[in-house]
């Protein structure tokens, strides 16, 4: 089998894994040196497990034990232990989480609910149709320009908001495992960038005045790629297989600020902060940052990193660490909540420069 193979092989592996797959405060407050009059009052979230809050399937691990075992204490629809980037970058603001757009749509649909504003995640979804049911990108932009229309929210709601906007790549699984082309892989993440930079513009385009995006993680420092040396080293082959979506959504991010007003739009580099964090390069350590904390418990295949899965009895295929904040990995791709404090911790300046400013 030849490299791209191989690769192509693993990729798949990582993400059929994330596929079936705090109790402590947010040390992080929000600036108080901003000044509360130019302080975003809301915060709109797209994009996917990364960011989502309790959108996703309620058949999905991440509404199933352990999730949620540090923050709420519970399972509430997070891929995390506890809080995920998502409820960092609101705490940054100033602002609470925003209600996941599921959780309204179930509820009394009270005003007091959308003082934040709203998060349209969906954990496996992407800016195409993926092989999990879920609404893509463009459908959770569909949402919020049906509440701007219904007068759920307002034009002046968004003069005073923010976007965060996800991506994890679960588009190029779906690319994968349904053509099989790595020879055109290169070409297809041109096509996801296209459409993400269509996506970020028609964001603004609602009147949301800064919008960040996710750059892609470090896939070889990802518990799936790190077992063949017993979770001990990152894989560069691996990070740099897909290092091509990093330099064209940077390129890419560049000629929309130029086309655009006041330069709107920034990235959020997970590569740096997710490289800095597992380093152990910041304030915040971890005893071994490639080991996630709920390890599957099969010695063979796929499933050796898989959390929360139960036999027909009812009896846990994993391990559980005994303390989620040594482990900067919750499970085979989701930090913990730990873990997003650190990735957290290590943008900081990137936030402070840029979302601030508009």
């Amino acid at each position: 089998m030849d490299t791209q193979k191989i690769l192509c092989s693993l990729l798949c592996c990582f993400l059929i894994s994330s596929i079936l797959s705090g109790q402590q405060a947010v040390q992080a407050g929000h600036h108080d040196n901003v000044p509360s009059n130019i302080r975003p009052l809301k915060l709109f979230v797209f994009g996917d497990s990364y960011a989502d809050t309790g959108n996703t399937n309620k058949t999905q691990v991440a509404w199933k034990y352990p999730y949620g075992i540090t923050f709420p204490g519970k399972a509430v629809g997070r891929f995390s232990d506890g809080r995920v980037l998502s409820d960092y970058v609101a705490k940054f603001l100033g602002v609470e989480s925003p209600i996941p757009y599921e959780g309204w749509k179930s509820s009394s649909r009270g005003i007091p609910l959308l003082k934040y504003g709203m998060n349209f995640a969906y954990g496996g979804t992407g800016v195409f149709d993926t092989v999990l049911p879920g609404p893509k990108m463009t459908v959770q932009i569909d949402f919020l320009e049906h509440l701007l229309r219904d007068n759920v929210f307002t034009g002046k709601d968004l003069e005073r908001s923010v976007s965060f906007v996800s991506f994890a790549g679960k588009d190029y699984f779906t690319y994968i495992v349904t053509n099989g082309s790595a020879e055109g892989l290169q070409s297809f993440i041109r096509t996801v960038v296209n459409q993400l930079a269509i996506n970020l513009k028609r964001i603004h385009g609602l009147g949301v005045k800064k919008i960040g995006v996710t750059g892609i993680v470090p896939f070889g420092c990802l518990p799936v790629f790190t077992g063949t040396s017993s979770l001990q080293q990152c894989n560069e082959n691996y990070n740099s297989f897909l290092g091509f979506h990093n330099v064209l959504l940077k390129q890419t991010v560049e000629k929309l600020n130029k086309e655009t007003k006041d330069s709107p739009f920034f990235i959020f580099d997970l590569y740096a902060s997710f490289t800095s964090a597992i380093k152990n390069e910041g304030s915040i350590k971890f005893e071994n940052p490639l080991k996630p904390c709920c390890l599957g418990t099969s010695a063979v295949s796929r499933e050796i990193l898989l959390c929360g899965r139960v036999d027909e009895n009812g009896a846990k295929l994993y391990t559980l660490c005994e303390n989620p904040k040594s482990s900067f990995f919750w499970d085979v791709a989701h930090p913990s909540q730990e873990g997003w404090r650190a990735v957290y911790s290590a943008l900081q300046a990137t936030l402070e420069q840029d979302f601030l400013q508009y």
